[in-house]
């Protein structure tokens, strides 16, 4: 028995919800590649949480592109990151950094007959060091890769404390893209609280290591997220869209190889 709808009405750009019609009598200069993650949350957000941010942040991007005269196609997410610190939490998903790679050439040649210029990896994971990946293949086509952190586009000053993972940033936006996914008793959900590392360098910033996350935080978190609303989140989202979309409307009509302005 199939499931009740109100009408045909795919959302503009976003490819799983496209016909071929649709997609084979359009320009798509611009397309859009949300890297997700499978991993636990905190508490009281979904494994799923990076996914669906970036899934939704790309179909709301390309729908602002289309207002504006510029279609972009939002691809499907990969749905899985590099998560090699987090394998000891149940059903943690990784792909290693050369998986990436190799998923990535796929859809780049995948992409390269039909017209598409540039190819925005929209990130939602801090797990996915994704410039490596370009450097790899930016050589090799003459499609323009580029790379956005979509929580890095707005400003969080809109939080207390915007936290690292599943804190206050994350489930605000949460709260509002899909808030059917939170646990509703706040009285349940961890503080978020993470150790640091106890070498002065990686403190400081000039030294990077790995965190094994089930020695960092006992809740898998990172930051407090009990002042979320769903209104920080909406209004941290559409400014986050808004930025976004600019970038993708000005990289669609820019020569590839005048993109950088003399001074």
């Amino acid at each position: 028995m199939g499931l009740a709808h109100d009408g045909y009405a795919p959302r503009v750009g976003v490819l799983e919800e496209q016909t071929w019609p649709a997609m084979r009598e359009g320009a798509w200069p611009v397309a859009l590649l949300p890297f997700g993650a499978t991993e636990p949350h905190n508490m009281h957000l979904p494994y799923g949480t990076d996914t669906i941010l970036g899934r939704e942040v790309a179909a709301r991007v390309a729908a602002s592109c289309a207002t504006q005269g510029v279609m972009v196609a939002a691809l499907p997410a990969v749905p899985f990151g590099v998560n090699t610190t987090q394998l000891d939490l149940p059903f943690t998903i990784n792909l290693m950094p050369s998986t990436q790679l190799a998923v990535l050439r796929d859809v780049v040649r995948s992409l390269e007959p039909h017209g598409v210029r540039a190819l925005v990896l929209l990130n939602a994971h801090g797990g996915n060091e994704l410039r490596a990946l370009v450097r790899e293949l930016q050589p090799s086509t003459s499609m323009v890769l580029t790379i956005v952190n979509w929580w890095q586009a707005a400003d969080q000053d809109v939080f207390s404390v915007a936290g690292d993972h599943a804190g206050e940033l994350e489930t605000a936006a949460i709260m509002h893209v899909a808030p059917h996914l939170v646990v509703p008793d706040r009285s349940t959900w961890g503080e978020g609280n993470a150790k640091p590392s106890v070498f002065d360098g990686v403190r400081s910033g000039w030294a990077w290591m790995p965190r094994r996350w089930t020695q960092v935080t006992v809740d898998t978190g990172v930051g407090n997220p009990r002042a979320a609303t769903a209104e920080k989140g909406e209004a941290f989202v559409a400014q986050a869209v808004e930025r976004i979309a600019a970038f993708c409307v000005h990289l669609a009509g820019v020569d590839a190889n005048a993109m950088w302005a003399e001074r």
